[in-house]
Formats: C-alpha cells, sequence, structure tokens
C-alpha cells in the first residue's frame, strides 16, 4: 500500500507537467500569431492596437501586430452588376432572371422604356493613411464600403442616365455617351438637369407628340454642374475600367427597336439601290459621252483623211496649175520665138518662097484651066486696026492680065531680086 501511494503523486506530478508543456505551447502559438501578421502585395493591413491606435501597412512582408486587432482591405477590386441565377419562362420559352438573384440595375429612358444594364466597374482604395482611417472610420470593412459606397455611387450614376436620352438613342446614337456619362458621374459626381417639353415625331407612326427630355445643365465655363461632388473620389478611391456586358430592352421596347431596325434596313437598302441606279445613270452617260467620243474621234479620223485628201487633191492641182502655167510660159516664149523667127526670115527675103509657092499654085488652077479650054486660042477672023494696034488673043490677054493681079496680090516683082523682089503693102 506504501508503494502503491508513492507511486500516485509521482504520475501526477508528470501528468501535470505535460498539461502545463502543452499549455505553455498553445500560448505560445497563439502569442506568436497574435504578434505578428504577414501582408501579402495585394493586401491592405490595419492594425488596431489594444490601446486603440492604427496603424496602416501598404507593402507586403512580416508587420507588428502586437496583440492589436486586424483588418484586411484589398488594394483592387471590382463591382458587378449582374443576374446571378436564370430560369426558363414556362410560357415565353424564355430565360428570365431569378428575382432574388436579379443584381441588374434598372433603366428607365425619357421615352417611357425600361432596360437591364449587367456591367462591371473596377476601383482601387487609397494608400495614404488619411483616407484609409475616414473609410475605416464610416465603414468598418471592405464589404460595407462596397455595399454602401460603391454600389451606390454607381447605381445613382448609372440610374441618372435614363431621363437624359431615350431607348433607341441608348442603343444606337448615344451609346457610346451613355457610356462616357456613367463615368463621368460615377468620378466628379452627379451632374444638375433641367426638364423641358419638346415636340418631336414617332419614328414609326410619324405621329407629332410632346415629350419631356432631360438636359444637362452646364456652368458658365461650359463644365457640367454636379448635385453633390464625386463622393469616391472624396475618399481617395479610383474607378475605372466601367463596361457594359448586357442590356436587354422590355418586350415592347424590343419590338419597337425590331421595327426601327427594320425600317433603318429598308431606307438604307432605298439609299442604296438610289446611289446604284445614280451610278448607272452615271454610267450609262459616261458611256454615251465615251460612245459619242468615240464617233465624234471616228469623225475626227474620216475628216482628218478627207482633209489630207483635199490638201494632197489641191497640192496636185497646185502644181498642175503651176505646170500648166509653165506650159503656157514655155508655149507663148516658143510661140512669140516662132513669130519673131518669121518675122527675121519675112524681113529678110520677104517670104519669097511663101509667095513663090502661093504663085506657082495659082497659075495651076490658070494652067488646068487653059489646059481644059476647048476653044480657039487664035481668032478666025483678024480686022485690019489702026496704027499702034496690035492683034492679039482674048484669051492669051486674060491670062496675062491674071497673072499680073496675082503678082500684085502676092507683092511680087519679078524683075526684082533678093529682098526687093516682094513689096509691102
Amino acid at each position: 500500500m506504501k508503494d502503491t501511494m508513492a507511486v500516485a503523486p509521482d504520475s501526477v506530478r508528470r501528468y501535470g507537467k505535460g498539461i502545463a508543456a502543452l499549455v505553455a505551447m498553445l500560448v505560445g502559438i497563439l502569442f506568436l500569431f497574435n504578434v505578428f501578421e504577414t501582408v501579402n502585395a495585394n493586401e491592405i493591413l490595419l492594425v488596431q492596437s489594444v490601446w486603440g491606435k492604427m496603424t496602416w501597412h501598404v507593402t507586403p512582408g512580416v508587420k507588428w501586430q502586437g496583440f492589436g486587432k486586424l483588418t484586411t482591405y484589398p488594394k483592387r477590386h471590382m463591382y458587378e452588376f449582374a443576374c446571378l441565377k436564370w430560369q426558363e419562362n414556362e410560357t415565353t420559352k424564355q430565360r428570365d432572371c431569378v428575382p432574388e438573384e436579379d443584381q441588374r440595375i434598372k433603366l428607365r429612358f425619357n421615352d417611357g422604356g425600361h432596360a437591364y444594364m449587367s456591367g462591371s466597374i473596377q476601383y482601387e482604395m487609397p494608400l495614404d493613411n488619411k483616407n484609409l482611417t475616414d473609410l475605416h472610420v464610416r465603414f468598418g470593412n471592405p464589404e460595407a464600403i462596397q455595399k454602401q459606397l460603391v454600389e451606390t455611387v454607381v447605381n445613382k450614376s448609372i440610374y441618372m442616365i435614363g431621363p437624359l436620352m431615350s431607348s433607341k438613342e441608348s442603343y444606337a446614337e448615344k451609346r457610346n455617351a451613355l457610356i462616357s456619362l456613367v463615368e463621368d458621374q460615377v468620378l466628379n459626381g452627379v451632374v444638375k438637369t433641367i426638364q423641358k417639353d419638346v415636340k418631336t415625331k414617332d419614328p414609326l407612326t410619324g405621329v407629332e407628340k410632346t415629350v419631356t427630355i432631360v438636359e444637362i445643365v452646364n456652368g458658365r465655363d461650359g463644365n457640367h454642374e454636379r448635385q453633390e461632388p464625386g463622393q469616391l473620389t472624396a475618399f481617395g478611391i479610383r474607378p475605372f475600367n466601367f463596361s457594359i456586358k448586357d442590356m436587354p430592352y422590355d418586350d415592347v421596347v424590343e419590338k419597337q427597336i425590331q421595327q426601327q431596325q427594320q425600317l433603318t434596313m429598308q431606307v438604307q437598302t432605298a439609299i442604296a439601290e438610289a446611289r446604284q441606279a445614280e451610278q448607272r445613270a452615271i454610267t450609262v452617260a459616261k458611256e454615251g459621252e465615251a460612245n459619242a467620243a468615240k464617233a465624234k474621234w471616228e469623225q475626227e479620223v474620216i475628216k482628218a483623211k478627207e482633209v489630207t485628201a483635199a490638201e494632197q487633191r489641191l497640192a496636185v492641182a497646185e502644181l498642175d496649175r503651176r505646170a500648166a502655167e509653165q506650159t503656157k510660159s514655155q508655149n507663148i516664149l516658143l510661140g512669140e520665138g516662132e513669130a519673131r523667127r518669121r518675122q527675121l526670115v519675112m524681113e529678110a527675103d520677104g517670104a519669097l518662097d511663101k509667095k513663090l509657092a502661093a504663085y506657082i499654085e495659082t497659075q495651076k488652077y490658070w494652067a488646068d484651066a487653059v489646059k481644059n479650054y476647048q476653044g480657039n486660042w487664035m481668032p478666025l477672023v483678024s480686022s485690019g486696026g489702026g496704027a499702034g494696034s496690035q492683034a492679039g488673043s482674048g484669051a492669051m490677054q486674060l491670062l496675062e492680065i491674071m497673072g499680073s493681079k496675082a503678082a500684085i496680090d502676092l507683092g511680087l516683082d519679078l524683075k526684082a531680086s533678093g529682098a526687093g523682089r516682094t513689096t509691102k503693102k
């Protein structure tokens, strides 16, 4: 019994020491985890000491905790607004967003149409102690900053875009303006607006109607006036990279968009056909001009050929004329030379040869006449006559007379010699 009683206290002491060592180890581990903290590169660490002092750590590494309270903020985060769960509509067989999971932002445009915007925007936290402290004092954790600050500012900026445009403008001509206006309001604050009633024509029916539009109020410097300054920038938060993933419209607006697209396509088709017709007219006109020019130049070619031929004929005629003139001049010169020669010959011998030839021919006629005369050359009866008279034949007298006449006509003096044998009349 004594041995048993002696062993019991020893085992208790040994168990007590083991438990004490385990507790000491646990305390040491707990101490280590509450003395130092590791900061990642994408985190901001706030250490609030047991006495309430706040120390911010924005660089990575092991930092002193000193049993203080830790709060971690991401340096960069993204706010997404979209439908988290879809379900099939039993009636339309289309996808519908589950209402409880619908985080899209609803817009109402100035024509009464609605749209549901899905998208995202990123933002960066400030790195200075003042802005970090202001954010922590007011919101206390990253979830509260996004829920109470970032989402509120972004949703308001998107919602205030609706009155500034119509449904058609939001998906067509003002699509880029929608994005830039959202970014501007998120960064610089919501703009001041003013309402106006204007008359416009319905794009489908063409009926004139009065609509209320909202316009942005600009200051004297031309910049937009603000209802309030930018809340995110006031805390040093930098929003960026706003994007729209999807923006479906109400069924009525979707049908209207489709009708407008069809009208637009018809108009574009009509414009294209009109331009094609204009182009065809231009082509036909150009072809006509080309054909006319071709025909004109073909005629010009014919004209040029005819002109060339006429010029050739004219040149030949001119050459012929000159040749004729030359021949004429030659003949005139020859005639004048021959006339002058004859004149000189006549002046030299009085044209004795020609006159003798003419005289001989004349005498031939009288000789033939005498030769063929059948009468009596001598008279059969002769009577006496007075003194100085001479009997003769009448025929012989006629011959003598005619010969003398021919000599006189020829201007021939048979008793002369040389040029003196002819006499000039």
